[in-house]
């Protein structure tokens, strides 16, 4: 079990570090190029760039703290940092009425949902 939440842990670090880099480096007009990336209009790239360093660093608490054992309790709380982060984009698409890219959204916050009781039932056994 303790496998399978560390290849979890390091999956969603490495999608969320990515894709939150993204959003801290690129400016906006190069976002809306992409496909499935209307959503960056309702938000300014100052607020952008923080959704985006959130998800660092909660990409960083996914796995830092277990791996060096130091405050280990912050990894389940980056978890569940970034499965509210998934909320709020779930309900970013919903009133845009992207409904196919909250199919990914509640993927992605299942995922992590595992990696929270994966890290929780290990921290307190």
């Amino acid at each position: 079990m303790d496998v399978v939440v560390w290849i979890l842990q390091f999956l969603l670090a490495g999608l969320f570090g990515m894709l939150g880099s993204l959003k801290v480096i690129q400016p906006k007009e190069k976002a809306l190029e992409m496909p499935n990336m209307g959503w960056v209009n309702d938000f300014t790239q100052t607020q952008l760039r923080i959704i985006g360093g959130l998800e660092v660093l909660g990409a960083i608490g996914l796995i830092l703290p277990k791996l060096t054992n130091i405050l280990p309790f912050l990894t389940p709380l980056a978890a569940v940092g970034l499965m509210l982060t998934m909320v709020g984009a779930a309900f970013t698409h919903l009133r845009r009425k992207e409904y196919p890219v909250i199919g990914f959204n509640a993927f992605l916050f299942v995922l992590l949902g595992i990696t929270l009781l994966g890290n929780w039932y290990l921290f307190s056994a």
